[in-house]
């Protein structure tokens, strides 16, 4: 990564880029740093936080003391280089550039580098990886953009990530005995997420009262699981997503989002993988 090849503040109206922010998900304990699967959780990045990284590792990498694994760049192409079994390409977005890697297993891997071109904003979806000193993004997806509201909408993402982790979740943490603040997604029209907040305690279902039958709670988890599902990160994943992290992102028992992630492989709107991982049918 090296500095960035076009000018930031033109192309974004000023810029406001932070120097470093943060993953999108607050650990359910207090120790940030710990390694758990909240880091599976989608984190919108700039080059320019990925360039102050002092240490990167095969298995992820820490932002704010936060544990990050699965990440969401955006940005423009400035360069493409094709092989046989897998597309380089430089993203640049106005803090920087990164080198991104995407290997060529399938038909529809081929499809989406083939659409790509310089020149063009796209969203990258992957892993930053450093392998034998070259650090570099290990992508997932890469989707063009359409809509150009989604660049300025990333870099809100990165700052609003970068203040709760920063700024309320250690506030929140402290100020909280026994309960768990978690950043509740929602969903935008660009294709990604934006959080908004709410206290859970880690005792209380939310779900336990509001139907009679197993049956009635099933159908009323549905959704939620299916929007879950539905998120970037778990698009991205090729293993899915265990139950145990969809009980715990919902705050619903294990047992009933295993018997909910039944019913909708059931109705083929999820499938499973291995292990117990789930992935939503369309992705």
């Amino acid at each position: 990564m090296q500095a960035n090849e076009f000018d930031g503040n033109a192309a974004f109206a000023g810029g406001g880029f932070m120097p470093s922010q943060a993953t999108q998900t607050a650990p359910d304990r207090p120790s940030y740093s710990s390694k758990n699967s909240d880091a599976r959780c989608l984190t919108p990045v700039t080059v320019k936080q990925l360039k102050d990284l002092s240490k990167v590792g095969e298995s992820g990498i820490s932002i704010d003391g936060v544990d990050v694994n699965n990440i969401v760049l955006v940005g423009v192409i400035s360069k493409i280089d094709n092989a046989v079994s897998d597309c380089t390409f430089r993203v640049d977005d106005g803090t920087g550039w990164v080198e991104c890697t995407k290997w060529i297993h399938e038909h529809v891997d081929s499809v989406e580098v083939d659409v790509i071109s310089v020149g063009m904003y796209v969203r990258v979806y992957g892993q930053f990886k450093s392998i034998q000193s070259r650090r570099s993004i290990h992508t997932f997806s890469i989707r063009p953009i359409t809509d150009f509201n989604e660049i300025a909408h990333h870099f809100l993402e990165c700052i609003y990530v970068h203040l709760y982790n920063t700024k309320l979740r250690p506030r929140m943490t402290n100020a909280t005995d026994g309960m768990t603040a978690q950043p509740q997604v929602a969903n935008s029209n660009s294709g990604n997420h934006i959080m908004g907040f709410s206290h859970q305690t880690n005792s209380t279902n939310q779900f336990s009262n509001q139907y009679n039958t197993d049956e009635e709670q099933i159908r009323g988890i549905s959704s939620m699981v299916l929007q879950y599902l539905r998120r970037p990160a778990c698009l991205a994943s090729e293993m899915g997503v265990s139950s145990d992290i969809v009980a715990r992102e919902l705050n619903v028992s294990v047992d009933k989002v295993r018997k909910t992630l039944d019913f909708l492989a059931s109705e083929g709107l999820v499938y499973t993988t291995t292990d117990d991982h789930y992935k939503f049918t369309d992705a």
